[in-house]
């Protein structure tokens, strides 16, 4: 598979933390419309891997190419302007902020990318609709459930049609019906708006509803196994 055939393409990535080697050469292909799980116990590295493949954070060395553009050689407001065009992001504990509304958490990102108000607006309401949160435009995080935050998270990250959304433990602050729901809402997005997703989670439930299962032991890619069943 080539370069533009891949979303992401990782090749040796190595990250150390003082003399611990977090990150031991690893390789990851990420192909469009792909829902890719990221397994392993705690401290195999795969969160570090995920902020790396999302430009949060730097490898040592080894190479990150994202839609073909080699992300190392980005810095500063060019990284950024290309982070928030191409990369959604959705955290354990959706990080929404309080003194906004829902509608207003999902337009962020869009504002920030220079959108006019209206149409981000515009495009928040229209998100959260397909969500099923039609009737919580207005409502502050503190007045949703833990399940609604977590859609709206997921809306927030859809907000400027990117590339690729990547996932730390989603699901992992929620209970069993609500965790099912967001679940199915990630396969829902891959078949209606083509979404690709790289998902770490400790869900083995999840991982086998994944097209692919990438499990990362002590800083290296243990294995990469397909579930054909699932794959589009």
């Amino acid at each position: 598979m080539s370069d533009l055939e891949n979303i992401i393409r990782a090749r040796g990535i190595v990250k150390r933390f003082d003399t611990l080697e977090v990150l031991r050469g690893v390789d990851v292909e990420i192909a469009s419309g792909e829902v890719v799980s990221i397994v392993g116990p705690s401290g195999a590295g795969k969160t570090t891997l995920l902020q790396i493949l999302g430009t949060l954070d730097r490898p040592d060395s080894g190479s990150v190419l994202i839609s073909g553009t080699n992300v190392l050689e980005l810095r500063g407001k060019e990284l950024a302007r290309f982070r928030n065009r191409n990369i959604g992001f959705v955290f354990q504990f959706h990080q929404l902020l309080p003194e906004f509304t829902t509608a207003e958490n999902v337009a962020i990102p869009a504002l920030i990318g220079g959108e006019k108000r209206n149409e981000a607006m515009r495009r928040a309401n229209e998100l959260l609709s397909f969500m099923g949160l039609a009737d919580r435009l207005q409502h502050k995080p503190a007045q949703l459930s833990g399940g609604e935050r977590q859609r709206v998270a997921v809306a927030r990250a859809l907000i400027n049609n990117p590339k690729v959304v990547l996932a730390d433990e989603p699901s992992g602050s929620l209970d069993s019906q609500n965790k099912r729901e967001l679940h199915e809402l990630f396969f829902k997005l891959r078949e209606q708006m083509g979404q690709t997703f790289v998902i770490v989670t400790h869900d083995e439930t999840l991982a086998a509803q994944c097209d692919r299962v990438l499990r990362m032991r002590d800083g290296i890619m243990e294995s990469d196994s397909e579930n054909p069943q699932n794959i589009q």
